[in-house]
């Protein structure tokens, strides 16, 4: 994993601004601690940041290919996973490699079949090849977008970066928001709208896009995409496919030169993965494998189940860390660790972000850092297989809007009449809604509820995961941690995307096709364990801290967000936060009170620290 960077333009020799790209990239040093690298032609610079995976000479970057007199140069942050086939397939073509670094591989691929390599690839990635002979730039990003990219137009050419501090580095783009940015921010919240990158004028490349730029213009293409076809195996065949695509997906993952571990929640998504990745570990004859939980000071104490979260994880997770043989790590975090590191999260996504569980993952992704450098994740597993009580609640099904943004007038309310008046949040929030539900692939005679689950499949797949996988790739980068996903290998999106719901509810429950799945893996009581997300604080202590963080700044008439928040609500909620959870009015009972006072103390900062200017 790593960082990217990079600016062309045919109208003038770059090369005297070198130092430009060289501080793009430094902005990206969390990225890549262990080494650097920059690439200059006359209309095209790139700098790098690297953190070593595989092949720690091969693959040095940028790299610089030179086949029949044409060069070619690429940057990429990212793995692929399948690049022995894709070696073996160039081999065979009559390409040599000089390392065995899937970038080197990324790139003769490249050079042997242009921008269709991209259908090739099985991974994560964001890269850029500039094509000296054409003096063309190709960038791509993965399928489920799981790797970042950003990009912004300056004069004749463009500009881009994995992260958007990369481009805030370059001296051209200023950090301006307007109207769309406003309504990104305070209406959409952190589930943006793919493609665009808040600040006016950066957009960021959409998962499964190709960019192409030429001297004469810039075209971007989609090459991946979901569709609907009908699925004709029976359940016992389902079954078996996806089993076999899961354990194919984990064991590709688990290739390194250095140090792995797995996340481990005791939740069936990241058991899931952790048992798969220890069971090849003993057939391979490796040392046992590292699994990792989160946990929380007197989270016993404070827990209250709910809705989202049924149980507290950590019995679960040493149960099976038990039974997989896994040597297992509780990392546990009190209250004043957040508050020593509330604002770390939003430096490292350069955009207001998800709260506590921002901060608290942030964090756990440093203390694993001390031990690996890579890790495998359960992320994306509730919205390929329909996880999400949204799924399965009849408002959220009967829903106009997006299953996640029921309860808008929630933000609303704290919003000040100007902005209100300005962004008109909840035209913007069923205009995104409406956008979407447009790209729906449809199966052809689907109707009714099997549609509808459908199109929640397909949101929580294009709206909702992005969120996470940004919040999880920012998190584990600012620690020099790379995480891969395996629910997000797109031939078991694919799969299971077409996957009949009454399927995908095998036995009546919830993920019930992945559940059998799993059986031969995992004990039946974890096999069945309810869902339970990422968990969230729940001491009071948090509570306070934020309430009052978010009161400091309603009275300091520096604070740029003033404009745009109702004060008197905001300071109603405040009060109706301090008294017993059963006697709040509605206005106070809300999910996460605490992170929403979290929330725009960050969209504060945010607007401070990086100087936002909204125009």
């Amino acid at each position: 994993m790593c960082g990217i960077a990079g600016w062309v333009d045919w109208t003038r020799d770059l090369r005297p601004d070198i130092d430009i790209v060289k501080q793009m990239g430094q902005a990206l040093v969390s990225r890549g601690p262990d080494a650097s690298g920059w690439f200059a032609a006359a209309h095209a610079l790139f700098a790098h940041r690297r953190l070593i995976v595989v092949d720690p000479e091969g693959g040095k970057q940028p790299m610089t290919r030179t086949v029949n007199g044409r060069s070619y140069t690429i940057v990429y942050n990212g793995e692929l996973y399948n690049t022995e086939d894709l070696r073996r397939d160039l081999a065979a073509r009559g390409y040599g490699f000089d390392g065995y670094s899937d970038t080197e591989v990324l790139l003769v691929s490249y050079i042997a079949w242009g921008e269709l390599c991209v259908e090739r690839l099985n991974g994560i990635f964001a890269f850029a090849i500039w094509d000296q002979a054409e003096e063309k730039l190709v960038l791509g990003r993965d399928r489920l977008g799981v790797k970042p990219l950003f990009f912004t137009r300056i004069g004749e050419g463009l500009a881009f970066g994995s992260e958007l501090k990369a481009l805030l580095a370059h001296p051209s783009v200023e950090p301006v928001i307007d109207e769309t940015g406003l309504a990104e921010i305070f209406a959409i919240g952190p589930a943006r709208t793919p493609g665009l990158g808040v600040f006016k004028g950066i957009e960021e490349l959409k998962p499964g896009h190709l960019l192409i730029a030429r001297p004469e213009g810039i075209s971007v293409r989609r090459y991946w995409k979901l569709e609907s076809r009908e699925h004709t195996d029976s359940l016992e065949k389902t079954v078996e496919t996806v089993r076999h695509l899961f354990i194919d997906t984990v064991e590709r993952q688990l290739v390194s030169d250095v140090p792995l571990g797995t996340f481990l929640s005791g939740g069936l998504d990241s058991s899931a993965v952790s048992a798969v990745a220890a069971r090849y570990y003993q057939r391979m004859g490796r040392d046992p494998l590292h699994t990792y939980a989160i946990e929380f000071v007197d989270m016993e104490k404070y827990f209250q189940a709910n809705a989202f979260q049924k149980s507290l994880d950590g019995p679960w997770a040493k149960m099976i860390a038990e039974h997989i043989g896994s040597i297992h790590h509780p990392i546990a975090f009190d209250t004043p660790d957040l508050e020593r590191h509330l604002a770390d999260p939003l430096y490292a996504r350069d955009l207001p972000g998800m709260a506590d569980i921002d901060t608290s993952l942030y964090l756990f992704c440093k203390r694993v850092k001390e031990d690996v450098t890579v890790a495998l994740s359960g992320e994306a597993a509730d919205e390929v297989f329909g996880g999400y009580p949204w799924f399965h609640r009849e408002d959220a099904i009967a829903a106009d809007t997006f299953p996640w943004s029921l309860r808008l007038f929630e933000r609303m309310a704290i919003m000040s009449d100007e902005l209100k008046h300005r962004i008109r949040p909840e035209a913007y929030v069923k205009e995104r809604y409406h956008e979407a539900l447009d790209e729906v692939p449809r199966l052809p005679g689907e109707t009714g509820r099997a549609a509808r689950v459908r199109e929640i499949g397909y949101l929580s797949i294009t709206r909702f995961m992005p969120t996470l996988l940004d919040r999880k790739d920012r998190m584990s980068m600012a620690s020099g941690l790379e995480v891969r996903v395996p629910f997000c290998d797109h031939r078991l999106v694919e799969y299971v995307f077409n996957i009949p719901w009454e399927l995908k509810t095998a036995g009546g429950e919830v993920k019930g096709i992945l559940r059998l799945a799993m059986e031969d893996f995992l004990p039946r009581e974890a096999l069945y364990r309810k869902k339970s997300p990422y968990p969230s604080t729940p001491h009071p202590a948090y509570l306070a801290l934020v309430r009052a963080k978010a009161l400091a700044m309603l009275d300091d008439p520096s604070s740029p967000i003033l404009p745009f928040v109702d004060a008197n609500a905001l300071r109603a909620l405040a009060e109706m936060s301090k008294r017993p959870m059963e006697h709040r009015p509605w206005f106070g009972q809300i999910m996460g009170t605490a992170q929403m006072f979290h929330y725009l103390w960050e969209v504060n900062e945010w607007m401070k620290a990086y100087r936002v200017r909204v125009v």
